[in-house]
Parts: C-alpha cells; structure tokens; sequence
C-alpha cells in the first residue's frame, strides 16, 4: 500500500497560482502512475491530470490543459501539480492517487484506475 498526503491548498483570488504536493510513503516502489482528481461540491469527482512514474508521460482534462502542469521529483516519492490562471470553477478538493499495478495507459483518467487515495486538500478560487 501507498499513503499519500496533499498539501499546498487554499484561497486565492481568480488569475492567480498555487502548487500542490503530494507526498507518497510506503510501497513507493510498486508506483506506475499517479494523478490528481477533485471533487466540487454536489458533483462527481472529474480527473485533472496524471503521469507515469517511469517516463514522465502526462496526461490533462481539456479544462486545465495550458493552464496547470503535473510533474514528480526525481527520487520519485513527491507529486506537483502547478496551477496558474485559476478560475472559480477551479474550485474544489484536490486529491491526489497512485496506481500499482500496470494497466492500459488509455483508462488514467478514470478513478478506478488507482488503488491508493490522498485525504484531499481544499483549493478555492474567488472571483
């Protein structure tokens, strides 16, 4: 199993920037990819973003593309999302999640994908 922890959340106003982490622990190693989801409330949680742990490859949903970047460290124990140009449908708890097993790359978008969940960090963005 995989504990992870986000950080990095909070108020600010809309055209602004904030970066997220999340920090993994435990079997570090059996992660193949990695990504961040959020949940506003009364709607279902919608995918942000994902990479793969080895390759770096990403993957974002068209309503962040060009406006945030996912990354990892090298040690490959940290998660970054980068998030700049907020708008108040940013808002939302983020989460992020860790794969451990190798599946179809094409399915990353889907919360089922992962088998490991961070507690969330809240992000509000005010117009």
């Amino acid at each position: 199993q995989v504990q992870l922890v986000e950080s990095g959340g909070g108020l600010v106003q809309a055209g602004g920037s904030l970066r997220l982490s999340c920090a993994a622990s435990g079997r570090t190693f059996d992660i193949y990819a990695m990504g961040w989801f959020r949940q506003a409330p009364g709607k279902e949680r919608e995918f942000v973003a994902a990479i793969s742990w080895s390759g770096g490859i990403t993957r974002y949903a068209d309503s962040v593309k060009g406006r945030f970047t996912i990354s990892r460290d090298n040690t490959k124990t940290t998660m970054f999302l980068r998030m700049s140009s907020l708008k108040p449908e940013d808002t939302a708890v983020y989460y992020c999640a860790a794969d451990r097993r190798p599946r179809t790359w094409g399915r990353i978008a889907y919360p089922d994908y992962y088998d490991d969940w961070g507690q969330g960090t809240q992000v509000t963005v005010s117009s």
